[in-house]
């Protein structure tokens, strides 16, 4: 708690309501050396970083495909006319679309592109699955092999313990089929599966959430030693460790539920929003690259707008700080799951909180569907709880009592 100037008490949500999220945007001072805001007129790709120990120089920006649909060839071939050159798709996007759109997309050009997909090997699942899977995305992809392929959206250490998977990681990796092996994840045990992944020394490659919604820095540059904000305070040690190990950082999730349109009113001299929120990631120097779900030409223009950048420009924090205000009581925050432990009937709050986002924030119902379908418990129980078990649960404030049974109806 703390006191409010006129002495009485005021709690968290209050104080960085306040103190944080409303006012600290005009006392905002340039960094030191920050990097320049400024949008080239011709976009491109201007880093390319190594991903760990694969050696796999990737474009620091780069493209990830969840939302990709047929016929959209056009989004992926502009994006390599730009620089990209890391291509990241899963078996169940878009029912096998985004797959198949970057196959014809790149066709002709598999030397020069990075290609990864992704499936969702379970602790029960036989390496023939795995294998079929794999073999599905090839065709798609119309390739001999993957670069980087991912056990998808992890949430239990024990779906990387199956000896399954190391079984079929071994075969495919004899056969060529993979070069590297990677884990993804975005919600529950996030902490614990990375370091499984990381200290197994089976993972080449973690994907994981980060923005600067849930990273400490970002709240500890208002409040100084107030640490009770720090809202994801594993990760930062997570992906220095992996690092260390030479395990290769790939981040999404980094705008945030990504409301562009909320932002447009406070941008100025071509700075935008999302490019604020890369150079907040990219700054971090144990992340080597970032993907973003690029769905329209502009907005690839965009994005590269942030390519190249080691760190935040002057009116950065100022944009962060307005988007955190705007949405910060609606935002499940990826990977917290301080909520996991709330509902009796084992309800993953936090994934359906996710599944939720893509249909509220991304305006994509069909990916929030298919992600939704994919859960192995749903938000069922909710239709027949008195939602007070998980009243208050979220330390952000969000109440997700009465978010988890509208999800479930609109996305069952």
């Amino acid at each position: 708690m703390k006191r409010s100037r006129d002495g009485s008490i005021i709690g968290r949500r209050e104080f960085l309501k306040r103190g944080v999220l409303a006012g600290v945007g005009v006392s905002i001072l340039p960094l030191a050396g920050v990097a320049s805001a400024s949008v080239e007129a011709a976009a491109h790709v201007r880093r390319y970083s190594t991903l760990g120990r694969t050696g796999l120089k990737i474009s620091d920006i780069s493209f990830g495909a969840s939302r990709l649909t047929a016929g959209k060839e056009d989004l992926v071939r502009h994006a390599f006319d730009c620089g990209i050159n890391y291509f990241d798709s899963a078996d169940t996007y878009t029912d096998g679309e985004s797959e198949t759109t970057i196959g014809n997309a790149l066709k002709g050009k598999r030397d020069k592109v990075f290609l990864t997909s992704k499936t969702m090997a379970r602790a029960d699942d036989s390496r023939g699955s795995m294998m079929t899977a794999l073999e599905t995305s090839l065709r798609r992809l119309q390739t001999d092999h993957i670069d980087v392929y991912f056990n998808h959206a992890v949430n239990d250490p024990a779906r990387l313990k199956n000896p399954e998977w190391h079984e079929f990681v071994s075969q495919a990796r004899s056969q060529g089929k993979i070069r590297f092996t990677g884990m993804s994840g975005h919600a529950g045990n996030l902490a614990e599966c990375l370091d499984y992944a990381i200290d197994s020394g089976l993972c080449d490659v973690i994907l994981c959430a980060h923005n600067f919604g849930q990273d400490p820095r970002f709240y500890q540059r208002f409040t100084r030693n107030f640490d009770f904000v720090a809202i994801q305070p594993e990760l930062p040690r997570l992906m220095e460790k992996a690092n260390r190990h030479g395990v290769g950082v790939v981040v999404m999730k980094t705008l945030m539920g990504a409301r562009l349109n909320d932002m447009r009113p406070y941008e100025s001299g071509g700075a935008t929003f999302s490019q604020a929120a890369f150079r907040w990631v990219l700054s971090n120097p144990n992340v080597d690259a970032l993907i973003v779900s690029m769905t329209s030409l502009p907005l690839i223009d965009e994005y590269l707008g942030a390519s190249g950048a080691r760190a935040t420009a002057a009116d950065d924090l100022r944009l962060l700080n307005r988007y955190a205000s705007l949405n910060g009581d609606s935002q499940c925050r990826p990977a917290c799951n301080e909520c996991a432990n709330a509902c009796p009937y084992g309800v993953p709050i936090a994934d359906v909180m996710r599944t939720r986002m893509y249909a509220r924030d991304y305006g994509d119902i069909r990916l929030a569907r298919s992600e939704y379908a994919m859960l192995s418990e749903n938000a069922a129980a909710c239709l027949s709880c008195d939602a007070k078990p998980c009243a208050g649960a979220c330390p952000h404030g969000i109440a997700t009592e009465v978010l988890l049974a509208p999800t479930h109806r609109m996305l069952a």
